[in-house]
């Protein structure tokens, strides 16, 4: 499979964006999501064999789809936040990325939506499971969880993020705990400290 670039990954989205502030917030956070992946996968090797370059691009495009929630006056809508990975997925899929990277879009919200959760919640997506079916997806979604595109953007601890998911259930909770335990914290203070965000504890 060919892997895209870090610079053809940049021009896709330079290429989608809607504007220059819609671009600064979903790529910055893309690129912290990556440098998050990286620090996980380094810091525990039992995590080997997995697909490092993989990782990489999937981290880099996995929130593409959410220029397609910006709205004419360049605000993000909000109510349809869900939709963003599936939308993702289309995107990446309609300029003819392999369904490896596409994925990695679909598969990363939360810490992954059930189709009992679609149904049960009234979801805004096709009815489907959308989780992680690979450990490259898995590190991905987890490293995900450890940064916000807030206003203004902001990193979270574990503590944080178990607090933010507990709202859709205490199964979703242990599930992020589960991967806590599996992975490790990644270094948030430090990465915090490289871009200038806050960190919500």
């Amino acid at each position: 499979m060919q892997v895209p670039t870090d610079d053809e990954i940049r021009a896709l989205h330079a290429e989608h964006a809607p504007s220059r502030e819609a671009f600064d917030l979903v790529y910055t956070h893309c690129r912290i999501v990556c440098d998050l992946a990286e620090h996980v996968i380094a810091a525990a090797p039992s995590l080997q064999p997995l697909d490092a370059d993989l990782v990489r691009a999937g981290a880099l495009l996995h929130d593409i789809g959410v220029y397609r929630l910006f709205d004419g006056a360049g605000r993000l809508d909000h109510t349809q936040y869900v939709r963003h990975g599936v939308l993702g997925h289309e995107l990446l899929a309609g300029v003819g990325m392999p369904e490896a990277l596409c994925r990695f879009c679909s598969c990363h919200t939360g810490t992954g939506i059930t189709e009992h959760d679609v149904r049960t919640q009234a979801l805004p997506i096709p009815p489907a499971d959308y989780l992680p079916g690979t450990l490259e997806e898995e590190v991905l979604m987890y490293a995900d969880k450890f940064h916000s595109k807030s206003d203004p953007p902001a990193f979270l601890t574990a503590r944080a993020y178990t607090q933010k998911v507990s709202r859709f259930g205490t199964d979703k909770a242990a599930l992020f705990e589960g991967m806590v335990d599996r992975f490790g914290e990644p270094p948030v203070e430090k990465i915090a400290a490289e871009y200038g965000h806050a960190v919500r504890n």
